[in-house]
């Protein structure tokens, strides 16, 4: 096996949305904002070598989107999924499968793309499986009020009507693991239905890509809850579950939205888990 971080583009988000309840005078330390309130996000993915297949771990929001829908997100930087594909030594047609960790749009809309004449939406990657759960295949068909503006039609049609769609078995019950496309997925509910959190065995760590169960190293403590959140009291038990067994097992945790702290360990202190040390991917993984 061999894994490489994918960029696939950097935007902003109002920190106040990001933090919920916390007050900024507390996040802002942690996570300071522009004078638009707006701090930065990251959509770091993750692309794993295993056999003769090679998995892409989300995609981000894409670029197929008018200009109008990105005034909100504020893109910023050079890194996109393609060229960052490329730079890791592979085609998009390479890819095999795609692994959606859910189907908000900075998360999945990277996996859809125009056709060269704009007249169609069609999957980005053409040899490929795009995997979801059923439960939240069905939870973002068929949105609720407070997440439409998240589950976009454009990019959820093409890959259903393309065939290229597979679901992950889903769990029987509780806070477990299940093993999928050789890794190991953890289903949590609070940020959303059925969300699925990778855990990966690499060259003797524990590495665990947290997508939006902790979207930053400022969300580490656990009332510190995206205002996105459709369960926040859940998100705060799930967390506070995944951090005790990621101190006292020592996971690598894999930051999807941060920009600054790629791959952070966590311990445990008086005042709950704590983060311990921050690494690069190319650190801990020459």
């Amino acid at each position: 096996m061999r894994i490489h971080p994918i960029e696939a583009g950097n935007f902003k988000l109002d920190g106040g949305a990001m933090f919920g309840i916390v007050p900024k005078a507390l996040w802002q330390k942690t996570n300071p904002a522009d004078i638009n309130n707006m701090i930065d996000m990251g959509s770091r993915c993750m692309l794993i070598e295993a056999g003769n297949r090679l998995i892409l771990i989300d995609v981000g929001m894409g670029d197929k989107q008018p200009e109008s829908f990105f005034k909100f997100y504020y893109r910023w930087g050079d890194f996109n999924l393609k060229s960052s594909i490329n730079k890791a030594g592979f085609s998009c047609d390479d890819i095999t499968d795609v692994f959606f960790t859910h189907l908000h749009f900075d998360h999945c809309g990277g996996g859809v793309i125009w056709d060269n004449s704009k007249a169609f939406l069609k999957p980005m990657f053409k040899n490929a499986h795009y995997w979801s759960n059923v439960k939240h295949w069905e939870w973002a068909t068929k949105p609720n009020p407070r997440e439409r503006a998240s589950f976009l039609e454009e990019n959820l049609t093409p890959v259903h009507s393309s065939g290229c769609l597979k679901f992950v078995p889903g769990h029987s019950s509780g806070f477990e693991y299940k093993d999928c496309l050789g890794f190991d997925v953890l289903f949590v509910d609070g940020h959303t239905e059925k969300q699925m959190i990778p855990k990966i065995t690499y060259q003797g760590k524990t590495l665990v890509f947290v997508a939006d169960l902790i979207p930053t190293a400022g969300h580490i403590p656990v009332p510190y809850v995206m205002g996105y959140d459709t369960r926040p009291l859940l998100s705060m038990e799930e967390k506070g579950v995944f951090l005790k067994d990621a101190a006292d097992n020592n996971y690598y945790l894999f930051m999807e939205h941060d920009v600054h702290n790629e791959i952070i360990t966590l311990k445990n202190t008086e005042k709950g888990v704590r983060l311990d040390k921050v690494y690069t991917f190319n650190e801990l993984f020459c």
